[in-house]
C-alpha cells in the first residue's frame, strides 16, 4: 500500500476465491467499473459464495484503507493463510465465528472469534472453516489503532484477541446491526457510523510522533526499499531511538516494517499479474519490488507466508486450472 488513499466507494474487483477472511493480509485489487461496491456473487440454491470490497467514509480514510465483506456457505472446508501485511486487522463476524487454527505467535493457542482485532506480525496466522463464513473485515493503519482501540499498535504485534475487548459494546452493536442490514452498502455504512462515532470521541492526544508517523509514510511511499539509516537521519532521531519508538508505536522495527511492505507489495503484483494474459516472471518481479534477486524474493516468501509462491498460490486460487501456474515463469517449489 502506498498511502495514497481512494475516493469512498471507489470500486474494486476482487480477485481470486471469494470470501477469505483477514483479506487485508492476502487479498490483491484492481480498479474496476462495477457500481459503488465492487465484488463477486456466486449462488445456486445450496451454495453462497459472496466477495465485496467499499472504501469507509472519507472522515475514516487516513486511518481506514478499506472494508470487505465476505459470506460463504455450502462450500467445502478450506483453510486460507492471513498474510503480512501493512494494516491491523479488525473482524465482524455475521454468522459462524471465525476460527484460528494457528496465530502469528505460535505461543498464543488456537481459537475461535465473534469479532477479531490482530496487529502486525511477521509469520502467517491460519485460518479454517467447514464450508461455511461470513463476516466484515477491516483494514487499519497502525496510525490509528489509539484512536479506534484504545491502545498502540505495538501492543497488539503478533496478536489477535476479541475486539469487544478493545471497543466494548460497541463491538456487539455493531455486528446487531450489520446483521439486521439489508446488504453490504447498509453494513459498511454501519461501520462508518460506527467508527466515526469512535474517532470523534476520542482523546485527541497526540499518539504517534511526528517523527516516527514520517517514517511509517516513508516507508509506505517507497514500498518498503529506502535505506533505514538513511530514514532514521530524515527523521532527525538516532537509528536506536527511531528503532524502539516505532516499534512501540507501529508494531514492528522499521527494518521489519520495511520487509512486510515490500512482501506485500511483490505479493499483490504477483497476485494480479498471475490472473492476467501472461504469467508473471519472478526474476522481474523480484527486480521490480526491491529484491536483491529472485532468490531473495523466494527465502521472503517462504519466511513471510509459510511456503514458495508456487504453493501459495496453488492453495489459494485453487479454481485457477493447474497448467498456468505450473508454467509460472521462474517458480521455485
Amino acid at each position: 500500500m502506498t498511502g495514497c488513499w481512494r475516493q469512498r466507494w471507489q470500486p474494486v474487483a476482487v480477485c481470486g476465491r471469494a470470501g477469505r477472511p483477514w483479506r487485508a493480509w492476502a487479498a490483491a485489487s484492481n480498479n474496476a467499473g462495477m457500481g459503488n461496491v465492487a465484488g463477486e456473487h456466486r449462488a445456486d440454491e445450496d451454495r453462497v459464495d459472496e466477495s465485496v470490497r467499499a472504501r469507509p467514509a472519507g472522515g475514516l480514510l487516513p486511518i481506514i484503507a478499506h472494508y470487505t465483506g465476505y459470506r460463504q456457505r455450502g462450500v467445502g472446508p478450506a483453510r486460507h493463510r492471513g498474510l503480512p501485511s501493512p494494516f491491523l486487522t479488525l473482524i465482524f463476524t455475521l454468522d459462524d465465528p471465525l476460527m484460528l487454527a494457528r496465530h502469528p505467535d505460535p505461543r498464543q493457542p488456537p481459537g475461535t472469534y465473534q469479532t477479531l482485532a490482530a496487529g502486525l506480525h511477521t509469520s502467517p496466522a491460519l485460518v479454517v472453516h467447514q464450508g461455511s463464513q461470513s463476516g466484515v473485515q477491516v483494514g487499519l493503519s497502525p496510525l490509528g489503532a489509539r484512536l479506534l482501540l484504545g491502545l498502540p499498535a505495538g501492543e497488539l504485534t503478533d496478536t489477535g484477541l476479541e475486539a469487544a475487548d478493545l471497543l466494548g459494546p460497541v463491538a456487539g452493536e455493531i455486528q446487531d446491526q450489520m446483521r439486521a442490514a439489508p446488504g453490504w452498502p447498509e453494513r459498511f455504512g454501519v461501520l462508518d457510523r460506527a467508527l466515526l462515532g469512535r474517532l470523534a470521541a476520542a482523546d485527541r492526544c497526540p499518539e504517534i510522533s511526528a517523527e516516527v508517523r514520517f517514517a511509517w509514510r516513508r516507508l509506505l511511499h517507497t514500498g518498503g526499499s529506502v535505506a533505514i539509516s538513511g530514514l532514521a537521519a530524515q527523521s532527525g532521531w538516532s537509528d536506536r531511538h527511531l528503532r524502539a519508538a516505532f516499534r512501540a508505536q507501529i508494531g514492528l522495527t522499521p527494518k521489519a516494517a520495511a520487509r512486510v511492505i515490500g512482501f506485500h507489495r511483490a505479493r499483490r503484483l504477483l497476485q494480479q499479474r498471475t490472473q492476467g494474459p501472461e504469467q508473471p516472471v519472478l526474476a522481474s518481479l523480484a527486480a521490480e519490488c526491491g529484491y536483491y534477486d529472485q532468490a531473495h524474493l523466494a527465502r521472503d516468501f517462504r519466511s513471510l507466508a509459510g511456503c514458495p509462491p508456487r504453493r501459495w498460490l496453488a492453495e489459494e486460487f485453487r479454481n485457477v486450472q493447474a497448467e498456468p501456474l505450473a508454467m509460472l515463469k521462474g517458480s521455485v517449489a
